[in-house]
Order: C-alpha cells, then structure tokens, then sequence
C-alpha cells in the first residue's frame, strides 16, 4: 500500500494563525492555533493580527508537528492561505510559508480561503455535491460547484453575517467571541423587536440591519431582545436566499460551513428549509468552523493533486480573491480519524 503524503496548511486570514497537518488520505493529525483577541469594543486591527501571527507561529507549527508526530522532512508540501483576508495578515502567514519552503526544498501551495472552508466541510461530512452555504466574518454567500468553477447564487451587497454580528456585538459592548455572546444573549429572549428585513434579488444587505440595531440599543432596547432580533433578522434574510437557491438548483444536499455556521439557530433555520425540500442537511464539525491550519492543510493537498503550485517570487497574497474566480476540480474525500 502507497505511505500516505504529509501536508502542512498555515492559516493567517484575520484573527487566527493556525497551523495543521493533513495527509493523503484525510486524516487530520493536528490543528493547532492561536487567535489574537483585540479590547472589548474593539475590530481586528490587521498590523496588530499580522505582529501576533509573528509573535506565535513558531510555537504554533511546532505544536502542530509535536501533536502529528512527523518531521519536518516528512513534508510532502506547504501550503498557505494567500487571500482572500486582511494584508497585513496575509503576508505575515505568506512570508512564513515561503521561508519553510524554501528551507526545506518543498513546493509552495496557494489557498482560496473561501475554498479552505467549503473542502473542510465536505471533508468531515458525507455531502457529494451539494448547495453549500459559507457564512463567516469574512464571507456571506450561496455556491455550488459546476464544471471548473464555485458558481455564487446569492450573496452580501455589503458586510458579512459575521461582521454583523461583531460590529453591532462591539457596539453594545458585549466580550468576544462576539457571535457566541449575541447567540447567547439571543436565547434570553422570545421579543422581536422591529427591524428593517432587505432582501434584493437573490442578495442580502446587511448595514441597514445594522444601523437600526445600534439606534435601537443606544434607545435603550434591552440587549437580550436586541440580540434574538438581530439573529432572526439576519439569518431569515439569507434563509429566504438559501430557499430560493435550493429550488432553483434542484440539489437534494445542503452543506452548511463557515464560522457563522457553529450557531445552532441557523442551523435549525437551513435544517428546516433542507427537511421542506426533500435534502439532507450537514454542518462543518464545530472543530473546523472557525478558521483553521486543518481546511488550508486539507485543501492544499486538493490544489497540489491538481498542479496548483506556485514559485516563491510570484507567491503574492490576494487580499480581495474572490471564490468564483478560482478554476477548481472536485475531489471526493471523508475524514478518518
């Protein structure tokens, strides 16, 4: 029987520099990380991210190889998240990847974020070819895959879920992670309160949402009202775009991933809409949602089985990579453990 190959994935879009080892035959042997976590009220400022991706990547990729229990020299390629995400970030977790690829005389492998979250997901799920819902803070958006390419059905016109979720989160003051305190406050309350609902097309926009939410709290709404509103809002937007799709597309699978997806009422939402239209429903493992080395590992593999290698002059980082414009074949996999 052919050994399996090693593949080692950094991540560094935003918040987290992870680093994982992934091999072959989809066994991820560790998925290490560390988030850079700003002041209640506060963003991501993307040159603190970027100096805290420097600060901890060196003990991060040892954790990754230490929990793998393989070397270095068993690499078979490195990949790295080269966009879309914050610059700064980005080249922090680039530049890394180039120096161990040089190092060790491997090649160098770039990664649509986008594509890390979705491949993660069909990865740790039986889904064949589903709709696939990627909700997260730096993506909003409805796709299938369909020749050689993510072909996007519905999207946000503005800010993401995610960033909803966290901008108005700062505002009221609530402690990160931002979209674990609005979910749990949201389950505090049955009250929903009055709150614009804009669907365009098959597009979401969310900063109207937004607006009224803040007023609305500094009005003095109570938060835990605030919060389920909020949530119903937003996530009965996307749903209505998610519904309209999974007719139209006809798929008898919904997979749900992305940092967002981890939120148990929108889950019970598109679980819903699946059940009405006769699909089966999956959700990324709570484990993968967030960003990860483990999707940037897994699906760098993906990219080297297709040639996708790049040489370290030209490995730039693509802050604005959009997922539909990646020519990208489908490989079949499952996790084992």
């Amino acid at each position: 029987m052919e050994s399996s190959q090693y593949l080692l994935g950094i991540e560094s879009t935003a918040h987290t520099f992870g680093a994982s080892i992934a091999t072959s035959d989809g066994r991820i042997l560790s998925n290490a990380k560390d988030v850079y976590t700003p002041f209640t009220g506060r963003g991501i400022h993307p040159r603190e991210a970027a100096q805290h991706h420097c600060e901890v990547s060196s003990q991060v990729i040892l954790r990754a190889f230490k929990e793998a229990k393989i070397r270095p020299r068993d690499l078979t390629a490195i990949a790295f998240s080269a966009g879309p995400g914050l610059g700064p970030a980005l080249r922090m977790g680039a530049t890394i990847a180039r120096g161990l690829a040089c190092y060790f005389k491997i090649p160098l492998v770039p990664v649509n974020h986008a594509i890390g979250h979705i491949e993660i997901g069909f990865l740790a799920s039986n889904a064949q070819d589903p709709l696939v819902v990627l909700v997260s803070g730096g993506h909003t958006l409805i796709t299938a895959h369909a020749g050689s390419h993510w072909r996007i059905f519905g999207e946000t016109e503005d800010i993401t879920m995610g960033n909803l979720l966290d901008m108005f989160a700062r505002e009221a003051g609530l402690s990160p992670p931002t979209g674990v305190s609005v979910e749990q406050k949201a389950r505090m309350s049955k009250r929903l309160l009055d709150l614009p609902y804009t669907v365009k097309g098959n597009d979401v926009t969310y900063s109207g949402l937004l607006s009224a939410s803040i007023r609305k709290f500094h009005e003095g709404c109570k938060i835990e009202d605030l919060c389920f509103s909020l949530q119903e809002f937003s996530f009965s937007m996307f749903a209505e775009t998610v519904e309209r799709s999974l007719a139209h597309t006809e798929k008898r699978e919904l997979l749900l991933t992305g940092g967002v997806a981890a939120n148990k009422r929108l889950q019970q939402m598109l679980r819903n809409i699946a059940q009405e239209h006769d699909s089966r429903f999956y959700v990324v493992d709570f484990q993968y949602s967030g960003d990860c080395g483990a999707q940037i590992a897994w699906t760098g593999y993906l990219a080297y089985m297709q040639g996708i290698v790049i040489d370290v002059e030209n490995s730039y980082v693509r802050p604005k990579w959009r997922l539909d414009e990646v020519e990208w074949k489908r490989i079949q996999g499952n996790l084992s453990h």
